[in-house]
């Protein structure tokens, strides 16, 4: 609904961990499973800022990109559902108090009613309705703060420090909202750093972006991407570079915005050439950086995921089993030519 896996990893993902923690699960499963499911949810919006980003590079229709992208993903999440599956059941359930300790402490500081689920149903009407993603983002954090008004007047007034409640939503839009929870898991679930929060992690990205841009410019990437493209000989191995150079770019970049950007319009004139549909370069582009990107440490998302989740990247990598399987089936088709057609 969102479009953003840092989103979600930030909220529901932190209350999964910590009830994950108190049932006696590794750190590294939960955490896979929640990476697996976000990225997933990341990959398939078209609210996501990699997906539009994506299908725009590589000149392909948003929603043509984002039904293409079915072929691998949902085989790749069922299988992962099955692998978590088995792992649930596998294990004993040591205690379901964390789960009734979260409801209690946010029952008693919001109003929880069928109400507030009116911004996320509006949120998945405007996706069907294929609304534009910044006048989608713009409207459901307006009616979330015009809800929030309306049925959390307290909270914000907290927020606001003894202020308005009109003070405590925009404070919560832009700044620090903290609601007083001793408990960490509530505090880290509810408190957030609104727009000011998300500084540190944008002048990350322009820094990647800039090294980046050094590194195309100085025409070091295309050395390197060539060595790729030399071994292209027909389909198969035309896609396995493709997949090879945007995780290549994902881990010398360590930004999955400009992987996605070089790995397309690099390869966007071969398979032009090749006479293969745009498609086919836009879900393969997505397959190899976008959900592998949270799979490099010195990323942005590695490093942001790691830091909101309190569990090392190489910890969970071995259980992002979504992120890993996704490349590996796209090369799977790429090789029997399942799905995979010529331009007309």
């Amino acid at each position: 609904m969102t479009g953003s896996s840092w989103t979600t990893i930030a909220t529901i993902g932190l209350a999964l961990i910590g009830i994950g923690r108190a049932q006696g699960f590794e750190d590294g499963v939960v955490a896979g499973a929640i990476i697996s499911g976000s990225y997933f949810g990341d990959k398939m919006s078209p609210l996501s800022d990699t997906t539009v980003l994506t299908a725009s590079v590589s000149n392909t229709p948003l929603f043509t990109h984002i039904r293409y992208m079915m072929w691998t993903t949902v085989p790749a999440m069922i299988l992962t559902l099955a692998i978590f599956t088995v792992l649930g059941i596998s294990h004993e359930t040591v205690s379901t108090e964390q789960m009734a300790h979260i409801g209690a402490g946010l029952a008693s500081k919001f109003d929880i009613s069928p109400w507030v689920f009116v911004v996320p149903v509006l949120t998945v009407v405007m996706i069907v309705f294929k609304t534009p993603s910044l006048v989608a983002l713009f409207i459901s954090a307006s009616l979330g703060a015009v809800f929030a008004l309306v049925f959390q007047t307290d909270a914000l007034k907290e927020v606001a420090a003894g202020g308005s409640a009109i003070k405590g939503a925009v404070k919560a839009l832009y700044g620090t909202a903290s609601f007083g929870f001793s408990d960490k898991t509530l505090a880290d679930l509810t408190e957030s750093g609104g727009m000011a929060g998300m500084l540190n992690t944008v002048w990350l990205i322009i820094c990647a972006m800039v090294f980046g841009g050094v590194m195309k410019v100085c025409r070091m990437l295309e050395a390197i991407t060539l060595l790729f493209m030399r071994l292209i000989r027909g389909r198969t191995s035309m896609v396995s570079a493709t997949v090879a150079s945007g995780s290549f770019f994902n881990v010398v970049l360590a930004d999955q915005y400009l992987a996605i950007l070089l790995t397309g319009s690099m390869y966007m004139p071969i398979y032009h050439g090749k006479g293969y549909e745009s498609r086919l370069l836009s879900r393969t582009t997505e397959d190899a950086v976008t959900v592998t990107s949270p799979l490099v440490p010195w990323s942005t998302c590695g490093m942001t995921q790691a830091t909101m989740l309190s569990v090392p990247t190489i910890v969970y990598l071995p259980y992002s089993f979504f992120n890993l399987l996704c490349p590996l089936f796209t090369l799977a088709l790429a090789a029997t030519g399942i799905g995979i057609f010529r331009k007309k």
